[in-house]
């Protein structure tokens, strides 16, 4: 069950996930876009993709144990987000994780 809670995120209760609604609808709106070319179908892939391993990374950080004495980096603790978004960007890059490619391929071959 998902809802929006404003600023243009949304919140996955089954799964308990707190994402940005915009990115994935922007993904949304593009895969589902019947006119794209090739170059802007793969982009969307890439994006979505990107948006995957990004909540992949998210969820990892979580199963990560803190010490309860040791201070929290605050550059770490405010701009987590934006790390793990460039990190998923920079694993997307090239053939990334595969994803992209059999998503694409998908596409073409059901329209």
């Amino acid at each position: 069950m998902d809802f929006s809670i404003g600023s243009g995120l949304g919140y996955n209760r089954t799964n308990n996930i707190l994402y940005d609604s915009g990115k994935a609808e922007n993904i949304k709106a593009a895969l589902n876009k019947s006119d794209a070319s090739d170059e802007e179908l793969m982009e969307a892939c890439k994006s979505f993709e990107a948006y995957l391993l990004e909540q992949v990374f998210k969820g990892m950080e979580k199963t990560v144990l803190k010490d309860e004495d040791e201070e929290e980096n605050d550059y770490l603790m405010h701009f987590s987000d934006k790390l793990y978004e460039e990190y998923a960007k920079e694993a997307t890059k090239g053939q990334g994780i595969g994803l992209a490619q059999m998503l694409f391929e998908a596409m073409k071959r059901n329209s």
